[in-house]
Formats: C-alpha cells, structure tokens, sequence
C-alpha cells in the first residue's frame, strides 16, 4: 500500500511557548510527511513560564504505544527529545525494539541542559540512563553541554577546536550513531553548527547571533532536519536549511519584539520549507 512517509515524535505536547510537538507537527506537516505524536507529557505552557499545568503521560506511554503496534504501524523516522524521567527512558527504548528496523532512521536530541548545566529535572542516574538511547541513533543532535555528558567530559576542559570537536564526534559515533551535528556553538557573535558525517570530512556552518537565546529553538533545527533527511536529501543541506529556517524566524521574532519564552515566530515561514 502506498503512503505518505511518516515521522514518529517522542516528545511532551505543550499549549503556548512554541517548543516541543507544537513544533514538530506543523514543520514536519509543511514538508509533507505525517508526525506522528507519542506525548510523554502535556503541559499548558512550557517550564520557562513561571507556572504552568503538567499531567505526566508516563503511565500511559505502554498502551499508546502497544496500540500503534497493534495497527501494524511503519514509520521512516523516529524522533526523540525532552524526557522527563528515567522511566520514559526506558519506555523510548521499548519504542524502539518494537518499531526500529533497518530501513528507517532515528533522530536523537539528548535534550538534557546547556551552558555546562543540566536541567533541573536531571539527575546523574539520568543522564546514565541517556546513554542508552545513543547506540539506536543514526543521527544525534546535541550542544556542546550534552555530547560532553554523554561522554563524561567536563564541560569547562573541552577542546573546542576542530580537531577537538572532531574527536568528540568520533568517540560518540563509536557508540552508534554516523550523522552529528554538535549546535549552537557560540563564538565572538557567531554560532556555529559543527557537522560530522562517518567517512567524510566534517564541517561547520557559522551563521551570525541574532537577538536572544529562545525556547524551541532546538525544537525548530531538529525538525527541520530530520524531515529533510527522511525525505531523502543530504545531511549538510538539511542542517543549512534549518539554520537557513531559523535565521529568517529569529529576525521576524526579534522585530515583532517576542517575549523570549514564547519562542520563535516559524510560521510566517513554513510555506517556504515545501
């Protein structure tokens, strides 16, 4: 049976804030694939706002997932970002034992802290438990704060330089992924993807800092790629066009004077992603 492609998304759904499956729906439906949603929360606003209401979807990840198997569904991506507890680790793991095969990818974003600091809801047990995910990814979409915990580098004694960045690439690729892309580097107001591709040589892309950091941001450049890759271009080009993306977004958000934590104003944009 013929069918569009389709990308599962393991991700919290939130009402206002602009993060999240808010996110990937629309940007992975403007490139004309089906996202798919399995929530591991649902919030009213995203945890920047002062306060905000959450139902943990935890205990009900097993049956919404045993349903989807049960309906015989394929999908060519699966994507995995914030999560909330150790828990869900392991049930992003059963996701994959049951839909993982040899012929679609996954996409995983550590989402986990940056600036050298994890995320409040992150212990060390955590972030042992993140490590697991790793050997499933074909492509990992850390900042520099998440690859160093990953490989239990301390953030202050990283070696940003080419070579370094490279060799950080490589010791994560051992551990299952061939597609990297360390984001949001931040160098003398300019941000810098740093790209790596098992068996070729890595690359940057360095676009200039616009305005404020902004909830979603990472949301936005993980969505943007993966759907770009699942409909079958190459990994540079997908990175370019989200940074590309999020450039003309972060502009429009910054003239519209956005609070920071309302995100990015990607709408105006998406007709541009087909």
């Amino acid at each position: 049976m013929k069918r569009q492609k389709r990308i599962a998304v393991i991700n919290d759904v939130t009402g206002f804030g602009r993060c999240s499956v808010a996110v990937a729906l629309p940007i992975i439906s403007a490139m004309k694939i089906q996202c798919c949603p399995l929530p591991t929360a649902i919030l009213s606003a995203h945890t920047a706002f002062p306060n905000f209401f959450l139902k943990d979807f935890t205990p009900y990840m097993n049956q919404y997932m045993e349903h989807w198997k049960s309906q015989n569904l394929e999908f060519d991506g699966i994507a995995t970002g914030f999560l909330g507890s150790k828990e869900q680790i392991s049930q992003v793991i059963q996701f994959f034992e049951l839909f993982k095969t040899k012929d679609n990818l996954v996409l995983m974003d550590p989402v986990m802290g940056d600036y050298g600091r994890l995320y409040s809801s992150y212990t060390d047990e955590m972030c042992e438990e993140m490590k697991k995910l790793v050997p499933y990814a074909d492509i990992l979409t850390p900042n520099l704060t998440e690859a160093c915990r990953l490989l239990d580098i301390p953030y202050e004694e990283a070696d940003l330089s080419d070579t370094g960045l490279l060799e950080i690439c490589e010791k994560l690729s051992e551990k299952g992924p061939d597609k990297i892309v360390i984001t949001g580097l931040q160098k003398e107001g300019k941000i810098i993807n740093f790209l790596y591709e098992k068996g070729r040589t890595p690359e940057k892309i360095v676009v200039n800092k616009i305005g404020k950091d902004r909830s979603g941001t990472g949301d936005v450049f993980t969505s943007v790629v993966f759907a770009d890759i699942i409909n079958g271009n190459d990994f540079h080009g997908a990175v370019q066009k989200a940074v590309d993306f999020i450039n003309k977004a972060i502009q429009f958000t910054e003239d519209l004077d956005t609070p920071e934590h309302f995100g990015l104003c990607f709408e105006q944009f998406l007709t541009e992603l087909n």
